[in-house]
Parts: structure tokens; sequence; C-alpha cells
């Protein structure tokens, strides 16, 4: 690209991607391990043969945004939701219209490795303040960091992604009040967290200036289909109305997350199974002594290691990918089948025991202890 006129912030750069192989168990990108069982892909296919291509799409998806509303919830109607190729569109939407030249995005790191690209994307400054060492947000950090950056958009991850992190609502709200301009809350692994977690949707009649974003990649086991949307003010819906392009969304998409929200209660089903699988990962890794960050999310961030290419390497030669992410020393894997997870801890047991990990606790000790 050295003879090509590219803009001086993209010379450089590489695109964005975790590494796409072929192998037995991959477990770096936090997708829904469980495929959709033959009836529903009879429906998606039904859905899909005829949904008028010869025409364009309902450029408003208001079928698709009322379907997500009565998902949602909390006395929301369809002006109050917004949808999009993936939440990666729906957040480019929300700088578009709020961020841009001679504004700021702020958020807290680390924290999931796209903001930068989606702020770079749309001319809007990016900007980080540091997570305590726990990997929270709590209240005087986010008064602080706004006192310090005044941001135009303050974005709140939660859970966080690559920790899993949740922000309490008293943070949230904490955040809409002393905020100058918008606050937006991923909830991309919302239906994962914890019992008794609660989401920001139950601010959002409070706050007009407060947006959050959910996707149905992960728990709905939607990833190849990519949907991701907002909930908001109608005012901010209309805002992302204006600087979308026309029929962003295809007549295909629609049609198919339809159907997918129709059979929410068969797609969320193994949403359970996966926390377990999480929880009882935590556990075990823990017992081997290693450092794991709480989390709500359907994945499990774990350290710390001298060299983790080393071990990223080690999983990856016994047939187990899993994510080099997160803050030096750190390695993230997503929550998978037990069949999955069985491979992933044998896995680690042989690369911990080949490389002589320090601290490492060999099973029958742990157990034990």
């Amino acid at each position: 690209m050295a003879d090509l006129p590219l803009r001086p912030e993209l010379a450089g750069q590489e695109p964005y991607g975790a590494p796409q192989l072929d192998v037995p168990h991959r477990l770096n990108v936090n997708e829904n391990p469980y495929p959709p069982s033959p009836g529903l892909l009879a429906a998606i296919g039904r859905a899909a043969a005829d949904p008028g291509l010869n025409r364009y799409p309902d450029r408003e998806a208001t079928a698709l945004r009322t379907d997500l509303a009565a998902y949602l919830g909390h006395g929301l109607g369809p002006e109050n939701v917004w949808a999009a190729n993936g939440s990666n569109e729906v957040m480019t939407h929300l700088l578009q219209a709020f961020g841009g030249p001679g504004r700021t995005v702020l958020t807290f790191a680390p924290s999931y490795s796209m903001y930068p690209e989606y702020a770079r994307n749309t001319y809007t400054r990016y900007l980080t303040a540091p997570r305590r060492p726990d990997f929270t947000v709590d209240a005087d950090l986010v008064r602080a960091a706004v006192a310090e950056h005044h941001p135009d958009v303050l974005l709140l991850t939660s859970p966080n992604n690559p920790t899993g992190t949740s922000v309490s609502l008293d943070v949230v709200r904490l955040a809409c009040e002393v905020a100058p301009g918008m606050v937006v809350v991923d909830e991309a692994y919302q239906e994962f967290a914890r019992s008794g977690t609660p989401s920001a949707l139950s601010l959002l009649a409070e706050h007009p200036r407060l947006v959050v974003t959910r996707t149905m990649s992960k728990a709905f086991a939607f990833a190849g289909g990519r949907l991701g949307y907002l909930a908001a003010a109608p005012a901010v819906v209309d805002a992302c109305r204006i600087v979308r392009l026309p029929y962003h969304l295809s007549a295909v998409t629609q049609a198919v997350a339809r159907v997918a929200l129709a059979h929410a209660p068969e797609l969320l089903s193994q949403v359970d199974a996966l926390r377990r699988e999480r929880d009882l990962l935590v556990d075990w890794l823990r017992d081997r002594g290693l450092a794991v960050a709480d989390t709500d999310a359907n994945f499990v961030l774990f350290g710390r290691f001298a060299d983790r290419s080393a071990v990223w390497r080690g999983l990856l030669e016994r047939g187990v990918l899993i994510r080099e992410t997160g803050p030096d020393g750190w390695l993230r894997v997503s929550a998978g089948t037990p069949t999955e997870m069985a491979a992933f801890r044998t896995a680690l047991v042989q690369v911990a025991e080949e490389m002589a990990l320090p601290g490492w606790v060999p099973e029958q000790e742990g157990a034990r202890a």
C-alpha cells in the first residue's frame, strides 16, 4: 500500500481479526458452541427462502425492532430500539452521531480491542482511564475520569471484554449524572451474567442520554447472523437513522433474526449450561494456582504467565485455540461444551507440566486442599 494515498492514521495498521484456525476446539472468540436445532434451521430456511429479494428491504426494520423491544421488555417499544449488522455497526452509528472530529470517547482499560478502531474510523479521539487492579470500575474512578477528560461519549462495558467484569447500576447512575455527553453501556454478554446482576435497561426511562447495546451473536448462538442492537430514547434512535447507510440491514438478515427471536427460549436454553461450565472452570483454574478475573460473561480471563504466547502455542499444538488478549501475562478462554472444557483442561495440564509453570498446583494436590 506504499504507493496509495492512504489516510495517515491507517499507515502500518493491520485489519482486526482473531485467528480463524481449523482446530478441534475453538475457544477464542466467545461464540455459543451449541448449533441451532434441525427444527429451527428449517424455520430459518423457510424465512430466508423468499424475503422479497427483488425489492429493497424495510430500511427501518420496523418488525424486527418490534420483536427486539418485546424481547427486552422494560416497557420498550420499536421507537426505543435500533438494529444493525452486529454491535460493531451499532457502535459505529453511535460514534458517527455523537462522536466525530473534535469529540472524544472515553472508556476504561483493558477493554474491547475494537473500541479504538470504531473511534479511529469515525475520527473520534479515543481516551482511556485504567481500571482498578481487580479490573472493576467504581464511582470514584468514573467521577475522576469524567472530570479530567469531559468525554462526549462515555463507554462502560458490562460485562467487560476481555475481563468479564460487570459495572453496578449505582456506577451507571453516577456516570449518567456526571458525564456531559452520552453514556453507552455495552451489554453484549449480559445474558450470561450471574444471578442478580441487573441490566442498565432498567435505567433508560430516567436518563435520556443513556444507551444500552446488545448483540444476538453470543447468547442467541447467532454470530453468523450478524445482528446487534441498542435500546435508548427515541431521539437516539433517530440520530442513528440519520447516519446509517440506506437499506443497511438486508431482508434476509431481518427475516432470519425474527425467526431467532421467535425461538428465543430454545436458543437461550444453553445459557445456564454455559454459565455452569464457566463457573466450574473459574474454580478449577484457581485450584491450579492461577489468577482468574471474576466474570459475568461466557469467557474467563486467567494468568499470569511470564510467557503467555508460549502457553497459547502449547494449547494450540494440542488442538485447543484460545485468545491471547488483554493485559500482559493473561489469556482468555471461552466457555464451551463439557467436552471442549475437558479438552482445554487436559491440554493446559500438559502445557503446565511441560513448561514447569511457577506456582502450578497439580490437580490431585488441589483436590486435597
